[in-house]
């Protein structure tokens, strides 16, 4: 009505009105609305709970699962979720709700075989002058061991072949363990060094070309020593390098930690628990650039 009424004044009296016409109107609907708003019951089926969504973790779990497999594992624990539920969750999620075929990925494929498996692969550091030495470790998966192998400067066939039958000899009896050796496709392995290897039944496993995390656990390797080591040293020559990697080797063995054994090194078991009273000292490798540390009475 006041709108209606204002449309009556000249429009000079207009101008003298606090609020518009427009204004006026919206006061009304939003009053209209307000007077009519009923709560609206909710639609649709029911959200599922955090928890049923933290169980569909089955699906990384088991990669062989599909959709109607974690259906029925799900409905055994007492959650019923519709196959269809599920699918939607995963496909939303980024998981491919069909198991998959092609086999396991090559982490899977490690953790399942580590007690079984060698790794080895090269690396090459500059001298001062500019020579580019050669080096071959090996690492025994299960227990993180590392054997360096050699240094180089022309990783020849037979050279290689050669650092292959000294490893086997390292290992004796142990070799028998092994059922497989990862490398990449690095033309430095001849087909004598995988004859070696084959002679003991131990299978050549090849990396993929430009997949370095099939043979993650070398690489690892090489890439701390790069980082702890060789980018904060300069090497003089073969001998000065095979001195400095004898060293990180041993270290590397029978003292640092590591997770995966549970914070103990590969040739070192955890000892018994310190009491309050010990003393710990530092013993320096390398000019001090790597640490090491022990309890003394």
């Amino acid at each position: 009505m006041i709108s209606a009424l204002a449309r009556l004044l000249c429009p000079a009296g207009r101008r003298r009105l606090f609020v518009t016409p427009g204004t006026l109107l919206r006061w009304h609907a939003d009053l209209v609305r307000r007077r009519w708003t009923f709560k609206r019951r909710s639609q649709g089926r029911p959200a599922l709970r955090a928890s049923i969504r933290a169980l569909l973790r089955l699906a990384g779990e088991n990669p062989l699962w599909g959709y109607r497999r974690i259906a029925g594992e799900l409905a055994a624990l007492g959650y019923r979720v519709g196959a269809s539920t599920v699918w939607l969750i995963l496909k939303k999620a980024g998981i491919v709700p069909a198991p998959r075929r092609a086999g396991p990925s090559w982490s899977e494929f490690l953790r399942a075989h580590a007690e079984g498996i060698l790794a080895c692969d090269f690396f090459h550091c500059d001298t001062v002058l500019f020579k580019r030495l050669y080096c071959l470790v090996v690492m025994e998966i299960r227990i993180r061991r590392v054997h360096v192998l050699g240094v180089t400067g022309h990783p020849a066939g037979p050279w290689v072949a050669q650092r292959a039958r000294s490893v086997m000899i390292e290992l004796g009896d142990r070799a028998e363990g092994f059922g497989f050796l990862i490398r990449d496709r690095d033309t430095k392995f001849p087909t004598m060094f995988d004859e070696v290897f084959a002679a003991a039944g131990i299978r050549i496993l090849r990396a993929p070309p430009r997949a370095p995390r099939a043979n993650a656990f070398a690489e690892r390797w090489i890439g701390g020593l790069r980082r702890e080591l060789l980018d904060r040293i300069l090497i003089v020559n073969a001998r000065h390098l095979r001195r400095v990697l004898a060293s990180c080797e041993t270290h590397f063995n029978e003292h640092r930690p590591h997770r995966s054994l549970g914070q103990a090194a590969p040739l070192r078991a955890l000892p018994d628990p310190a009491e309050a009273d010990m003393k710990v000292i530092r013993r320096d490798r390398l000019g001090g650039l790597i640490h090491g540390y022990a309890q003394v009475a």
